[in-house]
């Protein structure tokens, strides 16, 4: 049994970590003179957290201001401000601005609502199309459409929804982000160094009360080394050796120009490459 070890070495590291340790802001990372802007539409507060390797990649490497759009803040409405809270300071750590639809959000994001309160979803999406005629992003992060968790597949077509209102002149970056299920055909996979993996994981931190009921957290980082294993053969190809790095994040990447989605060709993007 030469792995025994291993394995519990592994244990007794997320049950040291299992408990809040929320760390401190010292570090001012927002970007001065941005030459871009980046959207993340987050079902909920701590997703930021989860899929943004492709904002740090652009925030450190083009330079690009990263606005995160919190499109819920729970669907616990006794949590909601707090949620709120916590949010703040995981924002101000990763220099994420942070934009807020309402006083908590918008309620109900989800595909039965698109369904079958055609009036109430055209509102939501009508609030997205505000942000992205506000903002007109170079690039947008929300979840594919088959993410499982409603929230989040309620998301993805209120994008696409809004998208789709924008008018042929409209152009952005798309990147498609996995949590809950996994992307069938991703097409983009980019490396998070140990500095990255720690400066989300201590971003995540900041969201006590989630954290409180499931210390998740600790587990994200073995979720960003199980994204290598999957993108080296989901992107590279099967059979394709695995590339030298130990965590990524894996994306749907496309264009949205003249009214419509275009998928772009695939990539394993290492930190020292640039997004073509």
């Amino acid at each position: 049994m030469p792995y025994s070890s291993y394995i519990k070495s592994l244990l007794d590291l997320t049950s040291q970590y299992k408990a809040v340790q929320t760390p401190q802001t010292s570090v001012n990372r927002k970007v001065e003179d941005p030459q871009g802007t980046v959207l993340i539409f987050s079902p909920h507060p701590d997703d930021e957290c989860i899929i943004g390797a492709a904002a740090l990649k652009f925030q450190d490497q083009a330079k690009y201001r990263i606005v995160n759009v919190a499109v819920t803040h729970g669907s616990d409405k006794a949590r909601q401000a707090a949620r709120l809270e916590e949010l703040k300071g995981a924002c101000t750590h990763l220099g994420f601005e942070l934009h807020c639809i309402g006083d908590s959000g918008l309620e109900d994001v989800k595909p039965s609502t698109r369904e079958n309160a055609p009036e109430e979803w055209a509102e939501k999406v009508a609030a997205i199309k505000d942000i992205l005629e506000h903002y007109n992003p170079d690039c947008i992060i929300y979840p594919h459409e088959k993410d499982w968790n409603g929230t989040h597949i309620g998301v993805f077509h209120l994008l696409r929804d809004a998208l789709a209102l924008m008018g042929p002149e409209f152009t952005t970056r798309c990147l498609e982000s996995e949590y809950w299920g996994g992307i069938y055909q991703p097409n983009l996979m980019i490396e998070l160094s140990e500095d990255d993996v720690s400066l989300l994981i201590n971003a995540l931190a900041f969201h006590v009360g989630e954290i409180e009921r499931n210390p998740y957290h600790v587990t994200v980082p073995l979720f960003m080394m199980d994204a290598v294993r999957r993108g080296a053969e989901l992107i590279g190809g099967q059979g394709g050796a695995a590339p030298d790095f130990q965590f990524a994040t894996i994306y749907n990447h496309g264009t949205w120009a003249n009214g419509g989605f275009t998928q772009a060709e695939s990539q394993i993007l290492s930190k020292s490459d640039s997004f073509e």
